[in-house]
C-alpha cells in the first residue's frame, strides 16, 4: 500500500538511484508471493499505484544541466541525453576525487605494526591490542608504542612503563576514523571550530 502524502520527488529520487536486476525483480513479482522490490512487504496482485503513477506524470521537475522543466515520468530519458547534464554530472565527480599524484609519497605505514615484545609483525591496530592482552599481559619491560610512534604527533623514542595498560586504554579505536593526517593542526582546529559553530 503506497501513501499518497509521500513525496514523490524524493522517491522518484531513489528509484532513480536503486537499481534491479531482472532476475530480482522477477522473483519479486512471482504470481504466487508479489512483494515489493524495496521493502520486501507483500503487493495485491494486479494493484497498481494508479495515484503514484499519476503523480509521477504531472510532477515536474529540472533537469540540473540545461535547467528544462520535465515530468518526472520524462526526466531519465532526457538526462541520458543531455549533454550539458553529462557535464554537470562530470564536474561533480571532478570535484569529489582527489588528485592523487603519481609520486609516492614518504607516508608513514599507519596500517600495520610489528609487536615491541616479540618478533612478530604486520598486525592491525586490533590485532596487535588483542595480540599483547593474550601474549604478553604480564611482560613489564618498557617498550616504544608502534601505533604512537607512527603518529604525526607520536615521539619514536617515547617509552612507555605499562604498555599493556596504554594500548588497552588509548588504541581502543582507530585515529583513521578521526583524524585526517594530510591536514595541520591549525586547519584541523578551524574545522572543529567551524563544525561546533554550525551544531549550536
Amino acid at each position: 500500500m503506497i501513501d499518497t502524502g509521500t513525496r514523490f520527488s524524493e522517491l522518484y529520487h531513489i528509484l532513480r538511484t536503486v537499481s534491479f536486476c531482472s532476475a530480482c525483480l522477477q522473483e519479486c513479482l512471482k504470481p504466487k508471493k508479489p512483494v515489493c522490490g524495496v521493502c520486501r512487504s507483500p503487493l495485491a496482485p494486479g494493484e497498481r499505484a494508479v495515484e503514484l503513477e499519476r503523480q509521477i506524470e504531472s510532477t515536474e521537475t529540472s533537469c540540473h544541466g540545461c535547467r528544462k522543466n520535465f515530468f518526472l515520468s520524462k526526466i531519465r530519458a532526457h538526462v541520458a541525453t543531455c549533454s550539458k547534464y553529462q557535464n554537470y554530472i562530470m564536474e561533480g565527480v571532478k570535484a569529489t576525487t582527489k588528485d592523487v599524484s603519481l609520486q609516492p609519497r614518504n607516508v608513514p605505514n599507519r596500517y600495520t605494526f610489528p609487536c615491541p615484545y616479540c618478533p612478530e609483525k604486520n598486525f592491525d591496530q586490533e590485532g596487535l591490542v588483542e595480540h599483547c592482552k593474550l601474549s604478553h599481559s604480564t611482560d613489564t619491560k618498557s617498550v616504544v608504542c608502534p601505533i604512537c610512534a607512527s603518529m604525526p604527533w607520536g615521539d619514536p623514542n617515547y617509552r612507555s612503563t605499562n604498555f599493556i595498560e596504554h594500548i588497552q586504554r588509548r588504541h581502543q579505536f582507530s585515529y583513521d576514523t578521526f583524524v585526517d593526517y594530510d591536514v595541520d593542526e591549525e586547519d584541523m582546529m578551524n574545522q572543529v571550530l567551524q563544525r561546533s559553530i554550525i551544531d549550536q
